[in-house]
This record gives C-alpha cells, sequence and structure tokens, in this order.
C-alpha cells in the first residue's frame, strides 16, 4: 500500500483557501506504510470522527466498537456497525478479551480511542482492563506505544481532568474533538476533518485532508 492517502480530497477547495493557509497534502509519511492501527470506538457522541478516520486509513485499520458505541453509530450515522466499520481491515466486539488486541504479542502501531468516553477515560487511567477498548490500552501502555484519547463531552469535570493529566503525564496524547475555526469552515465535514487531520499528523501518517495555518495574512 502506498504511503500516500487521500491524496485529492474532494471535500477540499482549493479556490477558498484562504491565502495564511495551505492544504495539508505535503505533510511527510513518519512510519511503514504498511503500519496497522486500532481504532476503538466507545459510546460517546462523535462517532463521525472514527467514521472518518476509518475512512482515510482504510484496510490499514482494525477496529473495535463496544456495545454502548454499537446504539450510538445507529442513532448518529445512521449505519449498521458493519456498515460503519466497512473500510476497516478488521472488526472487534467490544466485549470480546480474547481478540488479538487484550495481548501484548499483537502488533499495532498505535490505538486511537475515538471518541473516549468518560467511562473509558477514567478506566484507563485507574489501570481497569474490563473490557478490548480499555486492555488494548493498557497493551498500549504496558508496550509503549502511542495512545491517543479524543474525549468529546464537555464541561469536563475536576475528576476528567485529573484523569486526562494522569495519563498525559504518561505520555498518553489527550486530543479533544475541539475543531478550529481559522479554515473558514463551511460544512460539518469540515470540522470533522480538522479533528482527524491532527490525529494523522499524531500517527505519523501522511494526508491530504484540512488546511494548516501559515502565519497572518499579509
Amino acid at each position: 500500500m502506498k504511503a500516500t492517502l487521500n491524496k485529492v480530497d474532494s471535500r477540499t477547495d482549493p479556490e477558498r483557501t484562504p491565502r495564511n493557509l495551505h492544504l495539508a497534502s505535503t505533510s511527510p509519511a513518519r512510519v511503514d506504510p504498511e503500519s496497522r492501527f486500532l481504532v476503538a470506538v466507545t459510546g460517546a457522541s462523535g462517532v463521525e470522527y472514527a467514521r472518518r478516520l476509518i475512512e482515510v486509513l482504510g484496510d490499514r485499520t482494525d477496529v473495535i466498537v463496544t456495545k454502548d458505541a454499537s446504539a450510538v453509530i445507529e442513532i448518529e450515522t445512521g449505519l449498521s456497525v458493519k456498515e460503519f466499520a466497512g473500510r476497516a481491515a478488521t472488526f472487534y466486539q467490544g466485549e470480546d478479551l480474547a481478540a488479538p488486541p487484550a495481548s501484548g504479542s499483537h502488533l499495532f502501531r498505535a490505538l486511537v480511542v475515538l471518541p473516549c468516553s468518560g467511562t473509558t477515560l477514567a478506566k484507563i487511567a485507574s489501570g481497569i482492563a474490563d473490557n478490548l477498548v480499555t486492555r488494548a490500552a493498557a497493551v498500549a501502555l504496558k508496550e509503549r506505544r502511542p495512545l491517543i484519547l479524543v474525549p468529546r463531552e464537555t464541561p469536563s469535570s475536576a475528576i476528567a481532568l485529573e484523569n486526562q493529566l494522569s495519563l498525559a503525564r504518561l505520555g498518553v496524547v489527550i486530543l479533544p474533538a475541539s475543531p478550529g475555526f481559522y479554515g473558514g469552515p463551511k460544512r460539518i465535514s469540515d470540522l470533522v476533518d480538522f479533528i482527524v487531520a491532527r490525529i494523522l499528523d499524531h500517527l505519523g501518517v501522511e494526508h491530504a485532508i484540512g488546511v494548516r495555518w501559515t502565519g497572518l495574512p499579509e
């Protein structure tokens, strides 16, 4: 598989890109193009972010969907779980603790929990590994693999903030689903791509979605 993903993206219109921005088509690939990525979808609102990330990564993705996430997927996208994860290579049920990602011997480049519910965040911070998502997170931590958590719930309680701080100190990337507006988004998909682009940057994956800030306009 080529390292470049979605080199041409129909959602990005060069004609409406401000002069102080440029299209995100030149980000260098920093990982092996055959790397496998694990995307875990939990029962928080914002599953469209996960759907888009799976779409971009394609069959480089293995997906875990929890029972609560299945209900959110149907409500927010109108898709079945099978349709939602259709472009991924492998699909795992969140309750399947015998699945490969539960073991440190199973290789994956990074784990993205997207969206990450408050309950999942609290369990990971406390070292509780009672489902495949939290177990895969424990594996990522003990094997020192990249772990990205994307909370969407707002506002954040002091407990949630303390959990995020605890994990950030361990090297976990806390990437809230808080899209920026400097690119002049016109559609919901533009806001979704803003977050997905940041995730891809942290994964070291070349992509062509979103825009990059280059300074104030002349």
